[in-house]
């Protein structure tokens, strides 16, 4: 028998269409909804929860009709039947039993305190209506699962009536009993140690855990569950979730793939291949969330497998183990040396050989980088954070940039007029005249705002490089002013983003914003013109 095959399986039960939901400013729509159920199965994801069906008109639409998953379980979540109501006679439980979902996830408080608080019930007929419930949902031929709500502040209140609900639920027919730490803030030696207790009581491989973050630690109360026995884990993409969100999946799933206590032991449903796509899977949840993703997540995160020192640069070009914890490729990232005011030789070396820059290390005009680039960052350029405008730096300091096309001159126009609807309106119109081999091609555009319209009137007709950018697009806008008063020196830093998913940073600094911002837009077309190997 091979290591292996020696291995437990380990469930991962996605909540981010549900529990991910709550989180403030996120709404789904059924579209959405299909497509992150479709990534979240194509990830490897064993347990996809849709939502609440009969809660809301999104989740009930969804409901009407399974999404096309392939191995992951359409979850359907909803409550238990009301007090004082029999299973036949629920109407929300009959709406959980007719969802067309292949489990369903019951909610049912697991604290007395929160039974006479909160349900206005005894305790008896809490513990009936798990029962009651788990056998409707059976036998209606459903997986059920129940999230023992409140758990462990239940279990530290009042512990044999915490376990009598899970013991009523798994005695019931429940395929997982998940015990939720609701609250949050349970410490990581408690939940191991309750866990431990709890498995006397229900098997390992029928307990779940299911953690709210709201002291920073639902991975580690997660992993401690997991080291204690439980074999699924439930949380959510980015650690989306109500009030400081849910253990996040995109910091569990590497570390149960790639640390040794948990890979030697266990296996879970993410392969090798799926875990490197796993950092493009967060960015595009943030992306279909419009939101910025989380620059220092770990493994995800763009800042996770960067460095900053000398020291420490030096290091990594001599083995990159010496600062990173894992391969960066193994969850999709990738390894990055900063260079700034606080970079030695060694940091811009590793840069340039990140970029592919064919340089020779004895080369004069490497030192010369070194210190341009240290001069340029005193006056408020900030390369740690552009890593385009010094790729571009540096590729002009060892003569190899192109110039592809000139501007000769731009001008930005803001106006305020009534429309033809009597309504005030700030209108910006930019003119960009522009020099492509000697043919002088002049464009004008309308923007939401100068830098917008600049923006579009820049990449509206660059001649024969053209279609080098016409899918490029403007991502991120950030604007920092570098000390007070009304002339302050102003740097921009603009996200830009290609038609194969590729973004990188670009800056730009000058007393005048609208300066900055044009010159870290001219970058953003320079490099991408540069990335695609545009003929000179």
């Amino acid at each position: 028998m091979t290591a292996a095959s020696r291995r437990e399986r380990l469930y991962l039960f996605d909540t981010t269409l549900r529990d991910g939901a709550q989180t403030n400013g996120v709404d789904f729509t059924v579209h959405d909804k299909r497509l992150i159920a479709a990534m979240l199965d194509d990830l490897g994801i064993d347990y996809v929860e849709g939502g609440y069906p009969g809660a809301n008109l999104t989740d009930t639409e969804f409901f009407s009709a399974k999404p096309k998953l392939g191995s992951a379980v359409f979850t359907a979540f909803g409550m238990t039947r009301r007090p004082g109501r029999s299973a036949a006679n629920d109407p929300g439980l009959a709406t959980l039993l007719g969802a067309d979902a292949d489990a369903i996830c019951f909610v049912a408080k697991a604290s007395d305190y929160q039974v006479r608080v909160a349900l206005e019930t005894t305790n008896e007929e809490n513990l009936a209506s798990i029962r009651d419930s788990v056998a409707a949902a059976t036998a209606k031929g459903r997986e059920v699962l129940v999230d023992c709500e409140h758990f462990f502040d239940g279990y530290k209140a009042n512990k044999d009536y915490a376990l009598a609900c899970a013991r009523t639920a798994y005695e019931a027919g429940a395929r997982w009993v998940v015990l939720c730490d609701t609250n949050g803030g349970a410490m990581p030696h408690e939940i191991e140690a309750i866990v431990g207790e709890m498995i006397r009581h229900v098997p390992g491989d029928h307990l779940g855990i299911h953690a709210h973050n709201d002291t920073e630690q639902a991975v580690a109360n997660s992993l401690a569950a997991v080291r204690a026995g439980v074999r699924q884990v439930q949380g959510t993409l980015n650690g989306l979730g109500e009030r400081c969100g849910n253990a996040n999946l995109c910091s569990l799933i590497p570390t149960l793939k790639l640390k040794r206590e948990f890979a030697d032991a266990l296996e879970i449903g993410v392969t090798d291949d799926k875990l490197a796509s796993l950092m493009q899977v967060s960015r595009t949840l943030d992306d279909m969330l419009n939101q910025p993703s989380n620059r220092h997540a770990p493994y995800v995160g763009e800042s996770a497998f960067v460095t900053k020192a000398g020291i420490h640069a030096s290091a990594i070009l001599k083995d990159p183990e010496t600062y990173e914890h894992v391969r960066p490729e193994s969850v999709g990232n990738r390894r990055k040396v900063l260079v700034s005011d606080q970079a030695g030789r060694s940091n811009v070396l590793a840069e340039l050989e990140r970029s592919g820059i064919v340089f020779d290390r004895n080369d004069p005009r490497v030192n010369r980088l070194v210190e341009e680039m240290k001069e340029r960052e005193a006056a408020g350029y900030s390369y740690e954070s552009a890593d385009a405008s010094f790729e571009l730096l540096a590729r002009r300091t060892l003569g190899r940039v192109p110039e592809y096309f000139r501007v000769e001159q731009f001008d930005v126009n803001v106006e305020q007029r009534y429309n033809a609807n009597g309504q005030r309106v700030t209108v910006a119109l930019a003119v960009v005249k522009v020099n492509v081999d000697g043919e002088v091609l002049i464009s004008a555009a309308e923007g939401n705002g100068p830098v917008n319209a600049l923006d579009v009137a820049l990449r509206k007709d660059l001649g024969k490089y053209q279609k080098y950018i016409d899918r490029l697009k403007l991502t991120d806008y950030r604007v920092r002013i570098l000390n007070g008063g009304t002339e302050a020196v102003t740097r921009v830093l603009i996200e830009s983003e290609d038609e194969d998913g590729e973004r990188w940073m670009t800056v730009g600094v000058s007393p005048n914003i609208i300066d900055a911002s044009f010159q870290a837009l001219m970058d953003s077309v320079v490099y991408k013109l540069v990335k695609a190997g545009a003929p000179a």
